[in-house]
């Protein structure tokens, strides 16, 4: 039960349920939500009503969300997401006490509210910090209210429940970190190692990272009052466990040898792989292919644009976008001979007949995969 107010200003007690129907959501769409939430965290579908719970919790977690060196393109994100949209989740899933970029105060006033909630919520409240923190000349390139961006976090995260690096610019420093580095971009969880700063990091890599990532983070750690399993790189497993390459829909193409060449060819036309035009995803560990972005079934290499390696340190702004990815799991031929082609002292009918076996088997699990996933997404 919630306690609200009816039209005459008094308090009342409502289901959560109905006050879901008055902002015109229903039941099954709630629940819809937080399946897919536990769905992208690999969790069983009967951790829904789990996180449903949390969710309606009238005690709302607070989150403090800090812009350092950015572009903004992580909030942009955001707000464009539609379960739930970001009113529904500033206003009924968390309480986001601090935002330069949606904040309707300024100046003074901002400040004055930001300091009141790190006070109150000392130890308990989520901070969010997108964008590197530079640390050349005492961190002049980046100063709020007239303090520089690493004052700031060496004064508020120490204070934080957790904090949640989201995009790459936050998880490594991004794009501003890309060689000469000027102005020493670095990462959340790099600063706080130099200065002793114990709070626990999640790395959200991306530019930007799905919102879904964050939402389903932030959903775990309200659930089970505890961080969701990291990598060495502290990203969540959940999320960045599996190549791009692995769930790629184009990976089919790739097993079978069919790639463009070049924008606009033939191969580019009929959607074959974008391997040899540049397509990171056989390096880059994230679940794009998997849950799209932001409602419109797409991501850059469904449109055809392969992937440059965002949400991967030391891929994403740091390789040519056109050279060849390492792949990490079948490494292709430089070059396929024709299916009728007969060669002196070629292989043999039976290291040919193995080797076919192996091809369809590929072949066969890729479109498994892909189908399996069009299933979940539908």
């Amino acid at each position: 039960m919630i306690k609200s107010k009816d039209k005459n200003g008094s308090q009342i007690d409502k289901h959560y349920t109905e006050q879901l129907k008055e902002r015109g959501i229903s039941r099954s769409d709630f629940i819809k939500f937080c399946s897919v939430a536990v769905a992208t965290m690999s969790m069983p579908l009967s951790f829904a009503a789990k996180v449903a719970k949390s969710i309606t919790d009238p005690a709302r977690p607070p989150v403090i969300w800090l812009h350092f060196q950015e572009c903004t393109g992580c909030t942009e994100t955001l707000l464009r997401a539609t379960h739930p949209t970001v009113d529904n989740l500033v206003l009924d899933m968390i309480s986001l006490d601090y935002s330069e970029t949606l904040c309707a105060a300024a100046g003074h006033q901002v400040e004055d509210a930001l300091h009141k909630s790190v006070k109150a919520n000392k130890g308990k409240f989520i901070l969010v910090v997108e964008g590197s923190v530079p640390l050349a000349e005492d961190g002049i390139y980046c100063k709020i209210g007239g303090k520089s961006a690493l004052d700031i976090i060496k004064e508020i995260g120490p204070q934080a429940a957790a904090t949640v690096s989201i995009g790459s610019c936050a998880s490594w420093g991004g794009v501003q970190s890309t060689y000469p580095n000027p102005t020493q971009a670095t990462g959340i969880g790099d600063v706080y190692k130099m200065n002793n700063i114990k709070t626990p990091v999640i790395n959200l890599p991306g530019c930007p990272p799905s919102p879904y990532n964050l939402l389903s983070t932030v959903l775990y750690y309200l659930t089970l009052k505890k961080l969701p399993k990291l990598d060495k790189l502290g990203r969540p497993k959940f999320a960045y466990s599996t190549l791009v390459h692995e769930n790629c829909e184009r990976r089919p193409h790739f097993d079978a040898g069919r790639f463009a060449e070049k924008y606009g060819d033939e191969n580019h036309r009929q959607g074959h792989c974008l391997y040899k035009i540049g397509c990171k995803g056989p390096e880059t560990y994230a679940n794009c292919p998997s849950i799209n972005f932001c409602d419109v079934n797409t991501w850059p290499v469904s449109v055809g644009h392969p992937c440059f390696g965002c949400a991967e340190q030391g891929v994403g702004f740091a390789k040519p976008l056109h050279e060849q990815a390492d792949v990490k799991l079948v490494t292709p031929p430089a070059g396929f001979p024709n299916i009728n082609e007969e060669k002196p002292g070629g292989v043999t009918i039976g290291a040919a007949a193995v080797a076919g076996v192996v091809a369809g088997a590929a072949i066969t699990a890729s479109v498994a995969t892909a189908k399996k996933i069009g299933e979940t997404e539908a």
